[in-house]
């Protein structure tokens, strides 16, 4: 793996591939991902290309391979998921031809199962509606024949027609005049279609049609699509033949099927009886047809997931074959493409193998071209480094061999993470749950989901790995688990108070002055002591406050000792000394010397310091180094310091007068450079040129064309500009070293909200269940665990954690990367197989 220090080392290479062997070399290419090919061919539409009859062939496959996918899908057949994250290598021409030919014979297969399918689903519905038809009329009739019976005497108009259509279908007993004057109609209508039928029919016979129907228990399936369908039966009885013309229309209308239903009892019975035993025929039929449609499915799944891989890679080949541009002679494939410098061996030997394998006289080559472009941004990384590569990513890319972030981060982000998040009982829950990813990674990876926080999850789980095991640190450093402190060496104190008088929460404030404290500190981390003391917040405070100065100074500072690297690099020497200098010794006498008076306060001013005459009276730091920056003096208490030693007010008037002379420097020195060193240089370099060219003969008019040339590559920046610019960033320098420090400050503020949240989560929840002391306790103390354990996995550990996360990356964003990084970068996209495939997958969910 190449150096995360700086990008890789690009060369703008030229191929010269025979036709032949230029398959093979491309396919090989992809599979490294090392190459980044440029389009020669931007002028040329899509269709004027030369592959591209073959990128429809390949979607010629993709389409039959959808078509089976969703065949397979629509019968719910499992299709296995590969062991391994292998996948196949892209098929050579003849593996082409097989692969188009057992695609062509397995859609065909499939196709004609499915038609097949269809017409026998079709038949058998109709059987089935049939059926229904015949049972159902025949319920209908039954119905009226009771119904004439009991109600002999009516004289209503409907119960005559009643009578009238049983003797007529029923008894089948009335004369052929009476049999020719009435007639019906039976069917099955969809249920929703119900409503509007029955008015239809009412309207266009102005209510001289009498219905019967009755809704199907059973929902019936579509033969095309599968869904469930519901549908009613019917008998229309009419009279007339125009009136059976017009029934007719309307059920055609409403997508109503027609059935033929004798009138005669008994050859409904018979018909009834033959649809039945038709269907039994068919239901068999139906089940050999779909356990052999299974059978095939399930055949083709096993080879399913490697076609679509093969297909995508072909498809990806010729399309980046489709950059390339032909020579004069039409017998070599030209193309351009950017290659990290350590890879042209392994692209050399690629070249040479693909002419080897399909036998070619003439070898395939590169060549390196010379160019002033500006390289694409390479960062070699691996799954550890991936995460924290994205971080810095996300912000902007890194100019081409620009010092990278990321290298740095990957300590950085998570202690300062730490920082803020300082429980050593919840990074024990981020720590567990990365290693789980991690652990798992390989099996996790095969699993495509499509959540997408779980993918941000497992995609960043090295990155909370190492913030889990920095916040164990830090939680031990701040002796707090789960907001509770641990005595593990014993406490530094001795308070002679009884146990009872601790645990009832009394007043204790801690002062190391008193013979209390041993005078000896707690060898790891806070004293557990301070859990209980009145004046905790008061300590912890000022202890975290200073830290997260401390912590800020000398994060800003790596970050403008990194700005020489890239000046060195970059053959700007001149920026370490008008640029470097000043904005060090401007960051140093001003801000490191106030981190070194809190280091002075510390050691200085202990409790029982001999070298402190008065120690219980130290000078505050934030006031002394307001009174620096305005050049005043503030009284101090009785018996107190102003200062810390002897001759700081003159030290300190000489470090802000040294600093602020550094800002003219900072502002001016570099345009002057510019305006006065460089820009005469180049002159003086011009004029040399001139001369030069005025002893060679040409003619006018190409002089005149190659100055404008050179003038239009050449055009200078006017001063006011550059001056404008360095203003900017000289403004934006001094007033961030203020913002940037004081933005430091909220590793003190989320540090302390945490541990408060914490502790006020276990005495409002937890204790309540610890303290208990009826029989219920148990109970009670289950539920009040489950509510603190939700509670503390939302609020403590995803909320404050999302939080912390969000707050890092913006001190590492703009305090620190600010300080040196560019950023003026276009990422490396090389052609890579595994990206083709991603983009695909994430393109089918």
């Amino acid at each position: 793996m190449g150096s995360m220090f700086r990008s890789e080392e690009m060369a703008l290479c030229q191929l010269f591939i025979q036709p032949e062997a230029a398959y093979a070399s491309v396919a090989t290419m992809g599979e490294a991902g090392v190459v980044q090919f440029r389009d020669l061919n931007s002028e040329m539409n899509v269709f004027q290309r030369k592959f591209v009859s073959e990128v429809r062939r390949c979607d010629e496959l993709e389409r039959k391979l959808r078509y089976i996918q969703a065949e397979v899908h629509k019968d719910h057949v499992h299709v296995p998921v590969p062991e391994s994250s292998v996948f196949p290598f892209a098929p050579n021409p003849r593996e082409i031809i097989n692969l188009e030919s057992q695609l062509e014979r397995t859609e065909s297969e499939i196709l004609e199962l499915s038609h097949n399918a269809v017409n026998l689903k079709s038949n058998y519905l109709e059987l089935t509606e049939l059926r229904h038809v015949l049972e159902k009329t025949h319920a209908f009739f039954e119905e009226s024949f009771s119904f004439q019976q009991q109600d002999g005497a009516s004289a209503s108009g409907t119960d005559s027609l009643t009578k009238a259509l049983i003797s007529d279908e029923a008894l089948n007993s009335q004369s052929q005049v009476t049999r020719g004057r009435l007639g019906f109609v039976a069917g099955v209508v969809p249920r929703e279609r119900v409503p509007g039928f029955e008015r239809m029919l009412w309207r266009i016979s102005r209510g001289n049609v009498f219905l019967r129907r009755a809704e199907l228990e059973d929902s019936l399936e579509d033969p095309s699509t599968g869904n469930e369908i519901f549908k009613t039966v019917f008998v229309a009885f009419f009279q007339g033949e125009q009136l059976k013309s017009r029934v007719k229309k309307v059920c055609s209308g409403f997508h109503a099927s027609f059935y033929n239903c004798p009138s005669a009892h008994s050859e409904r019975q018979e018909m009834l009886k033959g649809v039945k035993t038709r269907l039994e025929d068919l239901n068999m039929v139906l089940n050999q047809t779909r356990d052999h449609r299974q059978r095939v499915l399930t055949t083709v799944t096993k080879d399913l997931h490697n076609w679509g891989v093969m297909v995508r890679k072909m498809k990806a080949i010729y399309h980046t074959l489709n950059l390339f541009n032909m020579d004069v002679t039409k017998k070599c494939l030209i193309g351009e493409c950017w290659i990290p410098i350590k890879d042209l061996a392994f692209i050399r030997h690629t070249l040479a193998e693909g002419s080897k394998a399909v036998g070619s006289s003439i070898p395939s080559f590169l060549n390196i071209i010379d160019t002033n472009e500006n390289p694409p941004t390479f960062n070699r990384t691996n799954r550890f480094t991936q995460g924290f590569q994205n971080l810095v990513d996300s912000y902007s890319v890194s100019g081409y061999r620009e010092v990278n972030p990321a290298l740095y981060t990957i300590i950085t982000f998570p202690f300062l993470f730490g920082v803020m998040f300082g429980d050593a009982g919840h990074g024990i829950i981020l720590t567990v749950f990365s290693a789980y990813m991690v652990i798992y990674e390989q099996q996790l990876s095969k699993t495509k989901s499509s959540n997408e926080i779980w993918n941000i999850f497992f995609g960043g789980r090295y990155i909370i790995l190492l913030m889990g095991f920095f916040s164990i640190y830090t939680g031990i450093i701040y002796n707090d688990v789960f907001s509770k402190s641990i005595n593990l060496f014993g406490s530094s104190w001795s308070i002679n108070e009884s146990p009872n008088y601790i645990i009832g929460n009394k007043s204790i404030t801690l002062d190391p002055a008193t013979e209390d404290y041993s005078q000896k500190p707690y060898p790891l981390g806070l004293d557990p002591v301070w859990q209980i003391a009145v004046n905790k917040i008061i300590f912890l405070n000022s202890y975290k406050m200073k830290l997260s100065i401390i912590f800020g100074v000398v994060h800003m500072m790596f970050g403008v000792v990194l700005s020489v690297v890239n000046h060195v690099h970059f053959n700007k020497k001149i920026n370490i000394i008008l640029q470097f200098i000043p904005q060090m010794l401007f960051l140093v006498l001003l801000f490191l010397y106030m981190v070194s008076l809190m280091f002075m306060k510390w050691i200085w001013y202990g409790p029982k310091n001999p070298l402190k005459t008065s120690p219980r009276c130290a000078p505050s730091v934030l006031i002394m180094f307001i009174n620096m920056m305005l050049f005043k003096h503030t009284k101090p208490f009785d018996g107190c310091d102003e200062y810390m030693f002897e001759g700081q007010d003159r030290l300190q008037k000489i470090f802000v007068m040294i600093a602020m002379l550094c800002i003219p420097v900072m502002l001016f020195g570099k345009p002057l450079y510019i305006i006065l060193y460089e820009r005469r240089h180049k002159k003086h370099t011009s004029d040399s040129c001139g001369e030069l060219n005025g002893s060679i003969e040409l003619k006018e008019t190409e002089l005149s064309g190659m100055l404008n040339n050179v003038a239009g590559h050449e055009e200078e920046e006017p001063a006011s500009e550059i001056f404008i610019h360095q203003s900017i960033e000289t403004i934006e320098y001094v007033l961030s070293t203020v913002s940037h420090t004081a933005s430091y400050l909220r590793l003190w503020a989320l540090s302390l909200a945490h541990a408060q949240l914490s502790e006020v989560l276990w005495n409002m929840v937890l204790r309540l269940g610890l303290t208990s002391e009826t029989h219920w306790g148990a109970i009670k103390l289950y539920i009040m665990f489950g509510v603190w354990s939700l509670f503390t996995l939302a609020i403590l550990v995803m909320m404050e954690g999302l939080s912390a996360f969000l707050h890092t990356l913006r001190l590492h964003w703009v305090e620190f990367m600010s300080k040196f990084y560019v950023g003026n970068g276009h990422a490396f996209q090389p052609f890579w197989f595994k990206h083709v495939l991603e983009n695909e997958e994430a393109v089918e969910d």
